[in-house]
Formats: structure tokens, C-alpha cells, sequence
């Protein structure tokens, strides 16, 4: 684990934004008037999806892909000027939020900039063609870390950026070489000693399949040493098969378990139910009540949450990343008063120290967790049906107050009635 990981991260919650999709304008400054709203609901950090100029060459749809970038050092000219997005910083910081930025260090689009100026950083195929080596991503080349005058100039890009902001979001950082980003963080920390990094780990089964075709893909434990977070795609494939119906919840529970078991003890997995690679939650979960309890659960976990916009609103559709699709704001749903008292139940009841444990009630698809930490116990119970059951937990009887909903629960025969609703309860240790 990096040494100066800062462990409050762990109570934070990061509000994801495409700039595109936020608002009908789709630029910096059309952002500014919604900062007070972001705040309001407990953000901590916005994450902003890529800023820079995307690639005109085989671009994805109308607009392009953000993931393909085209200059490193600029801003796409559609969401405004750089001085545009040093006036939306300001005001972030102004509201006591942070700012984090996508880097895109594995590829970047054909007629990038650098490809264009140093053709040498770049990896080329058998036939001396520009391509990537995974195979699937049409519109980028990869970048050639066995060239170190490449880290120079990416570490650059990073300090030119860290002066700015306070953090980055890593895309699949797991095909980038550990030791570049080990020699990233270091040099960052001359400019910004408190830089957030987090890592687009990446799925089980992609890093496997990757390391079978002879590629480097970074294992989530290697990740640890230069990351302070990093997704929790490692059990990603287990959650999705349990939004299908394909697994119990109990084998999900003890993937977590795992997680716990298997990882530094101050490990960090950013934890979404949704993102901007990942279907909207509420077009799995369309029962509200059961999506209040899953929304809830997110917020227990250990580890920092994310928030992609729109999910506020249980919006059902995922923006296109190609197109001009900006979130709904209309659905008629807001979860944000429920998000304002779950994002500070987190920062008052939790600590960058608590240990996790989850079991699971599979007949009644109930989740009862546990954070323990140095002056509290904490027990979330989520119905992820959103139905009334009988389940047991790990309490001494007697009354409890429910930090969510703000009633008594009582506790009897080492058991509880949950009416359907979420409950976070907690005793002194």
C-alpha cells in the first residue's frame, strides 16, 4: 500500500461527471450553477471524465470517445478554454470540494499529438503498424512504456496537471507498468503532496486473459504500492452474475470477506453500483424500494463511494461516451436526501481503521454487514428485494437507533424484523 495514503479517504464520497452529458450547454462554466447542489448531498470530489481534445481519426459516433485522447497538455475546445477550467476549479475548491481528472495513460487516438511528434513512444505490431495489443479498442493506439523518455514526458504532464487539481483517476491502469506509476507518484509529490490517485484496476478476467496473451497487467495486490484506491473490479464479475439472478448474494458477501482478508490493512476499493462503463442501476434494480436498500449498502461498504452523475436521479439511461445524451434530471426519483443522510452517517460512524465483515440472509436476499471500528460496532441490514423479513444479527437484544430512517429497531433472540427498509445501527465497542 502507498505509505501516505490518506485513510479519511475511506469516508469520502466522489461524484462522478462527464462534462458532455451534465448539462445542455456541456461545458465548464455551465457547471459552476449546479456546484452548490453536487455539494449538498455530502460530495467530497468530483471526478471529471477526460478534458482533453479527442481524436478525430477512427473515432467512435459523431463526437468521439473522451477515452481517445488527443492532446494531454489541453482541453477539448468544446467544454470551454483551460482558463474556463481553472474558474470551475476555483469554485469547487471554494465549496470545500476536491477535483480529480481521467488520465488516459495506456493510449491515446492515432493522430494524438504524441503520436504525431515522438512516433517512437507508441507500440507497434508485427507489421510496423500503430495498433494495441488487447485487440478491441478500434479507436486508439497504444503508448510503448519500454521507452523511458515516454515517462518523461507523461510524469510532466501529470506535475504540469497536479498544479491544478488534486487527483487522478487512473484509466486502466493495470496495463500501465507499476514502476511507472510508483516514479509518477513520487514526482507528483514535489508539486501536490496530497494528490489522490485512484486505479481503473480491471476486471478478473480481463488481467487474466491479458497476462495469457503475454501482456503486463498489474495484479490489484502490485496496485496497492502506488495507488491509494483502486476499483473493486476484482469482484465486479460476481456482482454483475448477482444483479442477474445468476449467484446467491452469500457468494458475493464472501468475495468481500475476501477482499478483507486478502488485502494491506488500509486498503482502499472505490465501491459504485454504477459508472460510466457500467449499465445505470436503476435500469437493473427498478423496484424503488429495493433500489433505496442496494443505494443504502453502497454507502456501508468499506471503502470510498462513487456517485456517476444522474444516478441521483435514478436515471435509467447510461449517456452515450460517442454522443450529445445529457443526464435526466425529470425522472420524478430523487435519492438525494437519502445520499445527504448516508454520506454523513458514513463520516460520523466510520473511520479509515474499521474492519468489514458481511454474511447474508440468501432466502430473503438480505445483506447484514458489520464495520468495526476503535470506539464503534456498526451493522447495516439491506433487504435487497426491499421486503419485510426476520433476519438474525450480530447484536446483544435491546433497542437500537436506525441512523437512516430515524427510528428504534428492537433486537430480541439475537434477531431483528426489517420492514423492508434499510438500517444502520451501532453500539459502543
Amino acid at each position: 500500500m502507498a505509505i501516505d495514503t490518506d485513510r479519511s479517504l475511506q469516508t469520502q464520497v466522489i461524484y462522478s461527471v462527464y462534462v458532455r452529458a451534465h448539462t445542455p450547454e456541456g461545458t465548464f462554466r455551465a457547471m459552476i450553477p449546479d456546484l452548490d447542489r453536487i455539494r449538498s448531498f455530502g460530495t467530497d470530489v468530483i471526478w471529471f471524465m477526460p478534458i482533453h481534445p479527442i481524436g478525430v481519426e477512427g473515432k467512435k459516433g459523431s463526437l468521439g470517445c473522451p477515452y481517445a485522447n488527443r492532446d494531454y497538455r489541453d482541453v477539448n475546445p468544446a467544454y470551454g478554454t483551460l482558463e474556463d477550467f481553472k474558474a470551475l476549479v476555483k469554485e469547487i475548491h471554494a465549496r470545500g470540494m476536491k477535483v480529480m481528472i481521467d488520465v488516459v495513460y495506456n493510449h491515446t487516438s492515432p493522430d494524438s499529438i504524441l503520436y504525431q511528434t515522438h512516433p517512437e513512444f507508441f507500440y507497434h505490431d508485427a507489421q510496423g503498424k500503430p495498433g494495441n495489443r488487447y485487440g478491441d479498442w478500434a479507436d486508439v493506439i497504444d503508448l510503448d512504456y519500454t521507452n523511458h523518455a515516454l515517462w518523461d514526458y507523461q510524469i510532466e504532464s501529470l506535475r504540469f496537471w497536479a498544479s491544478i487539481v488534486d487527483g487522478f483517476r487512473c484509466d486502466v491502469a493495470s496495463l500501465v507498468p507499476l514502476e511507472f506509476w510508483k516514479a509518477a507518484r513520487t514526482a507528483v509529490k514535489q508539486v501536490n503532496p496530497a494528490c489522490i490517485w485512484l486505479a481503473e484496476s480491471v476486471h478478473l478476467s480481463f488481467g487474466c486473459k491479458a497476462r495469457r496473451l503475454g501482456m503486463s497487467a498489474m495484479r490489484d495486490s502490485e496496485g496497492f504500492e502506488a495507488f491509494d484506491m483502486e476499483y473493486d473490479y476484482d469482484i465486479r464479475e460476481v456482482f454483475d452474475k448477482l444483479l442477474r439472478g445468476e449467484c446467491p448474494l452469500s457468494h458475493w458477501t464472501d468475495m468481500l470477506n475476501f477482499q478483507e482478508a486478502l488485502y494491506p490493512d488500509n486498503y482502499n476499493k472505490m465501491r459504485c453500483l454504477e459508472n460510466h462503463d457500467q449499465p445505470r442501476i436503476a435500469s437493473v434494480v427498478t423496484d424503488m424500494e429495493a433500489l433505496v436498500n442496494w443505494t443504502a449498502m453502497l454507502y456501508f461498504l468499506k471503502g470510498t463511494t462513487l456517485i456517476y452523475a444522474g444516478q441521483e436521479w435514478a436515471d435509467e439511461h447510461l449517456p452515450s461516451l460517442f454522443e450529445k445524451e445529457t443526464i435526466n434530471r425529470e425522472t420524478g426519483k430523487s435519492l438525494m436526501p437519502l445520499m445527504k443522510k448516508l454520506a454523513a452517517a458514513k463520516k460520523a460512524l466510520f473511520t479509515g481503521e474499521d474492519s468489514f465483515w458481511a454474511t447474508a440472509d440468501d432466502a430473503h436476499k438480505v445483506a447484514v454487514m458489520e464495520r468495526f471500528g476503535p470506539e464503534r460496532h456498526c451493522v447495516g441490514v439491506f433487504s435487497l428485494r426491499g421486503r419485510s423479513a426476520k433476519v438474525a444479527v450480530p447484536l446483544a437484544d435491546g433497542d437500537y437507533y436506525n441512523h437512516i430512517g430515524g427510528n428504534t429497531v428492537r433486537v430480541e433472540g439475537g434477531k431483528l424484523l426489517c420492514d423492508g427498509t434499510p438500517l444502520l445501527l451501532d453500539e459502543a465497542r
